[in-house]
């Protein structure tokens, strides 16, 4: 059995999401909600990429709604498995990271939308039905900037140094900053110490930084910086 994808077929009564978050308690509110909606159900729960796959060889879902801070090969990486085996399937992100920088990489991986965990509840099952219909979901606030990106009239996400990193390598950056070391980080993303020291080291040259104490503590201003601006765009949008 395969997943089914595009929009919810005719006579289908509720559309089958799987639930990927790798913090069990998150899964119960999400799915207590979900489930709690006249046309959508909670047809199976994933903490790691690896049951993501697993689930989808044997089950059929029509959209997939993911965290993107995933143990393993992490949300991006996920987004573009699933891209290539099951092209039609939509995957729907849900995550705490800065937009602006997260949103432009999320749907070029594949992903038909992104919206952040301060989002009203509400605002998740909007989103779903709308991706069930074809169409990209991105806040009001993203939508401008994603078009002129898309439209090559700029040349990253934000303008920020950040933009030069790869997905993993960001990824690397975002575990640093929220206090992981070398070999934590190794474990998280299932990758050897030598390679998460090689992406540092690719951190460090693509940022200019000297040190690897200059790297974490560029980290560790990054990761409060994007929480404090998605506190200041969430205020002046409220």
């Amino acid at each position: 059995m395969k997943p089914t994808s595009g929009a919810l077929k005719i006579g289908s009564l509720q559309t089958r999401i799987l639930l990927v978050d790798d913090h069990p308690f998150t899964r119960i509110g999400m799915k207590h909600f979900i489930d709690n909606q006249p046309d959508m159900v909670v047809s199976g729960e994933a903490a790691e990429p690896r049951e993501v796959m697993a689930f989808l060889e044997n089950n059929e879902v029509d959209m997939v709604l993911s965290d993107l801070n995933l143990p393993g090969k992490g949300g991006l990486e996920l987004i573009k498995d699933i891209r290539a085996l099951y092209p039609e399937l939509p995957v729907l992100v849900v995550s705490m990271h800065d937009e602006p920088q997260f949103a432009p990489r999320v749907l070029r991986a594949g992903a038909r939308g992104y919206l952040m965990k301060s989002e009203k509840i509400e605002m998740v099952a909007e989103a779903i039905r709308d991706v069930m219909k074809g169409r990209i979901v991105v806040s009001e606030r993203m939508s401008s900037l994603i078009l002129e990106i898309f439209a090559g009239k700029q040349s990253s996400e934000s303008g920020l140094p950040e933009a030069r990193l790869s997905d993993r390598e960001l990824e690397v950056l975002v575990l640093l900053g929220s206090a992981h070391g070398t070999r934590s980080i190794a474990q998280r993303l299932c990758i050897s110490m030598k390679t998460v020291e090689a992406h540092r080291a690719n951190i460090k040259q693509k940022l200019g930084l000297a040190s690897s104490q200059e790297l974490v503590r560029y980290a560790v201003c990054w990761v409060e910086d994007s929480g404090n601006r998605t506190h200041a765009l969430e205020a002046a949008t409220a």
